[in-house]
């Protein structure tokens, strides 16, 4: 069976050469803990949380996490920069070893609030907010952006934006290299309509060599991650991880230390088990917790057979941890 990693100072201070997106309604501390038991050096990110939930919602509803999570960064959504510096601070208090500003994410709701792509169009206020982030914690602060927005997709105001960030003292952008329609689109098709545009993402690199430069966008194999890698820093990786996130059980023997055993997808439902034990005592339901499984048997013999029984075993009342171990026999590699 698996053993859930410890922090360490190596794990928590690793590179951002592999990371998985934020992801609003999915890398909750559930999930990050399941990809945590297939990959100990993965940078893994919360989803968005605005600065307005964190100054007065649940703080620990939002910003809590398991120790096992390192290395783990903190996004945070928002455009006052004594807001989100009063975020960055409380993020650090909470031992995050990143902290991350959207200025990427292009839906109604989060332009309605002022942060995340259409914040592209005031680099100026951009560049405010990650000093004061800067100057309010510790920990690195980083910025995930778009390669544009609208009709405002030039490579010169996207080098400007960069320089800006820069100069405030961001030394690792996020880039995905799509750039984002705020009218028109939904946030889905803002992630398959506008093209990809890995060439603007390499240029920028070539621009700022000194910054950290990270890749997302369409990746969805090793291999490609590899050739990302081959002139970039790092790469993000999105929804891939989570339609097949046992992608990411063979990381870390491929890109950090290639005597590492890969673990079978039995071993992580196995390690997975007291884990989802703990959090159904806590008053966590089991469908919360079994609906990040769904995907891990993705193009394996019993894979539709597995995302049947959790899909319906798991939402029943008196649904327990048994039915994962009775779900396994369902697969051939388990039964």
């Amino acid at each position: 069976m698996l053993s859930v990693p410890g922090n360490s100072d190596s794990l928590a201070n690793a590179t951002h050469r592999v990371c998985v997106a934020p992801m609003m309604d999915y890398t909750d501390r559930h999930f990050r803990y399941l990809l945590r038991l297939m990959t100990r050096h993965t940078r893994l990110y919360t989803e968005m949380v605005t600065s307005g939930a964190i100054l007065h919602g649940q703080r620990d509803r939002f910003l809590a996490f398991h120790p096992a999570e390192h290395p783990v960064a903190l996004q945070l959504g928002g455009s006052d920069p004594e807001e989100l510096a009063a975020c960055a601070r409380i993020g650090a208090a909470y031992g995050y070893d990143e902290i991350n500003l959207n200025v990427g994410c292009p839906s109604d709701r989060v332009q309605s609030g002022r942060f995340g792509a259409c914040l592209m169009a005031e680099p100026a206020l951009v560049a405010e907010c990650v000093s004061a982030m800067i100057a309010a914690c510790s920990m690195p602060v980083t910025v995930k952006t778009r390669i544009g927005i609208d009709h405002r997709d030039s490579y010169e105001e996207l080098q400007e934006f960069v320089a800006r960030i820069a100069r405030a003292g961001c030394r690792t952008v996020i880039v995905h290299a799509r750039k984002a329609w705020l009218q028109g689109l939904s946030p889905k098709q803002n992630r398959e309509i506008p093209p990809l545009r890995y060439d603007v993402v390499r240029r920028l690199k070539a621009d700022f060599p000194s910054l950290e430069i990270i890749i997302n966008g369409g990746i969805r194999a090793l291999d490609e991650m590899e050739h990302h890698l081959d002139g970039l820093d790092g790469v993000m990786i999105g929804r891939e991880a989570c339609s097949n996130p046992y992608l990411f059980a063979d990381v870390d023997r491929r890109f950090f230390d290639s005597s590492v055993a890969v673990p079978s997808r039995q071993d992580i439902v196995n390690a997975y088990i007291p884990y989802v034990v703990s959090q159904l005592k806590a008053g966590i339901p089991l469908a919360r917790l079994t609906r990040h499984l769904l995907g891990l048997y993705q193009g394996q013999p019993g894979a539709r057979r597995w995302r049947r029984a959790l899909s319906e075993w798991g939402h029943q009342p008196d649904a327990g941890v048994g039915m994962l171990t009775d779900a396994l026999t369902l697969v051939p590699d388990a039964a």
